[in-house]
């Protein structure tokens, strides 16, 4: 754990909990109030924050960074420093050299880093996180579908469907396969960080 104080260590904890999904964020805080496991990485354990798109990985990458006293790597941003291109380019034109390429990033990262990856990266590659502590941000499908539809930066995955009809597509057939890869809730990650006698 970093040399942070309890207070810092709360403080961080409040940030998370009002950066998650605000559909999520009341039952979130309930689930940390109560009794639970307090699931904390190894120091050279590769802490993987994973979820669907939108679900504000990126968001969360400096605050769980900063609650670890580690350095944090967005992968998608460092996908594209490296490669040059966009990607939203890339994974239209070129989407299995696209999955190649963040897996094998993936893979060359030193041991104890923080990482946050892509929206797909948890269901294309779920063997890749095995040794990994994988901490799944959790999103409804009202969520995902909103901050979607407004950004239009984003790759389409599915362009033979109308948008709708992928966004409720890849949702649930992700959905599905993040359900049976072992992760960890932010639940179980944040109550290793507070108090155990008091309540966040």
């Amino acid at each position: 754990m970093s040399g942070l104080s309890a207070e810092q260590r709360h403080q961080l904890i409040q940030r998370i909990l009002e950066a998650v999904d605000p559909r999520l964020a009341p039952a979130l805080r309930e689930e940390l109030a109560r009794p639970g496991p307090r699931l904390m990485p190894a120091p050279e354990q590769t802490l993987a924050i994973a979820g669907h798109r939108s679900a504000g990985k990126t968001r969360l990458l400096p605050m769980v960074s900063a609650l670890l006293g580690r350095q944090g790597l967005d992968l998608d941003a460092e996908l594209e420093r490296r490669s040059g291109r966009s990607l939203r380019e890339w994974v239209a034109l070129d989407t299995q050299g696209f999955r190649e390429a963040e897996r094998s990033l993936f893979l060359e990262l030193p041991r104890g880093s923080i990482v946050a990856v892509g929206g797909g990266f948890l269901s294309n590659h779920p063997e890749a996180l095995g040794s990994s502590y994988t901490l799944l941000v959790p999103v409804s499908f009202e969520t995902y579908r909103e901050r979607l539809l407004a950004d239009t930066t984003r790759p389409r995955l599915s362009p033979g469907m109308s948008l709708d009809e992928e966004l409720h597509s890849i949702y649930h057939q992700r959905q599905a396969i993040h359900a049976r890869v072992p992760t960890v809730s932010l639940a179980d990650f944040l109550r290793a960080f507070a108090p155990s006698e008091s309540k966040p």
